[in-house]
């Protein structure tokens, strides 16, 4: 059922590869440096850095869509959603099996920079993605 467009938002989730996915939503969340943000329909303009983490999009045929998202940018105007990662993918691309050995993997390494820190939090956004959609 198509929606007025003064009540849904056009998003787009772009990986540095690829268009990762694109529609209609009635809602956004992400994560930001300053912590989860939601959007609605005629959210205020906004430009904000996201971490890794989840990206949940309720799309405006009542589905949810659940992605995992590197670090990058949401940006938010005009009811547009852009939300810039250089990596990204969605919950049901993700093999729930093999993310969890790679989390362990990353905790089992030890190691205590930033890199390593990153890695953690990109393979715990994989599992929770992908835990979300099962």
């Amino acid at each position: 059922m198509a929606q007025s467009t003064d009540k849904v938002l056009q998003v787009e989730l772009v990986a540095a590869d690829r268009l990762v996915w694109s529609g209609q939503a009635t809602m956004v969340i992400a994560r930001t440096t300053e912590g989860d943000v939601g959007i609605l329909p005629n959210h205020a303009p906004l430009l904000s850095s996201i971490i890794e983490g989840v990206v949940d999009v309720q799309t405006a045929d009542g589905e949810t869509w659940i992605a995992a998202v590197d670090a990058g940018f949401l940006s938010v105007a005009d009811n547009r959603v852009s939300i810039l990662a250089e990596r990204a993918e969605m919950s049901h691309e993700i093999d729930l099996e093999h993310a969890r050995r790679e989390l362990e993997r990353c905790k089992e390494a030890g190691e205590n920079d930033d890199e390593a820190r990153e890695k953690v939090r990109r393979a715990e956004a994989r599992v929770r993605a992908a835990e979300r959609a099962s």
